[in-house]
């Protein structure tokens, strides 16, 4: 079946901007996840106030759980299922609840696994730029994406020494063995 060059102009849109929303959401469940400090940081800031309005009112309802922020959780499988439904729409298919669900489930565990996959390639390329480029890169961005990505490199870093004490490989371990989870695990769900 082709769908028509309008249907795929709204597709896309709608794909950005409820895919812009839902990473903005998935970057602030990962980051109080990890305890991360959201204050004097502008990007942070900035992170917190475009999710509040819709997060606020739902922590009433839906509190939180040893850093796990269930009601972003809960906002980013609604945005999600929704945005599905609308492309569903837009394609003229139909879709069930449970496959619905589980494909939203699927999309939001590939993006969690997308933003590892770019933050560690980031602080790798910004680590390069610091030795080759003699490059200066601010403190908080080091920090916050060192922080950011502990819960996937530290345990590499453990089982896996740098080469001759100094090049460290387990970034692109790390990147290779995201690639794989996302295969396989979006692979089954889908």
């Amino acid at each position: 079946m082709s769908i028509s060059p309008i249907a795929s102009v709204f597709i896309f849109l709608i794909s950005v901007l409820f895919g812009f929303y839902i990473l903005l959401l998935m970057l602030r469940f990962l980051i109080r996840w990890m305890g991360i400090n959201f204050r004097g940081e502008p990007m942070l800031q900035f992170l917190v106030q475009a999710t509040n309005p819709v997060l606020l009112p739902l922590y009433n309802f839906i509190p939180g759980w040893r850093g796990v922020d269930f009601a972003a959780l809960f906002v980013m499988m609604i945005l999600k299922s929704t945005e599905l439904l609308i492309i569903a729409a837009l394609i003229g298919q139909s879709i069930g609840i449970t496959q619905l669900l589980i494909l939203a489930f699927a999309k939001l565990i590939s993006l969690c696994i997308s933003v590892f996959f770019w933050t560690i390639l980031i602080q790798v390329i910004l680590s390069w730029l610091i030795v080759l480029a003699q490059a200066s890169i601010p403190y908080n961005v080091q920090y916050f994406l060192t922080r950011f990505n502990a819960p996937i490199l530290e345990p590499l870093q453990r089982y896996i020494p740098p080469i001759n004490g100094t090049v460290d490989i387990s970034p692109l371990i790390a990147l290779l063995l995201l690639q794989v989870i996302d295969i396989l695990v979006i692979g089954y769900l889908t």
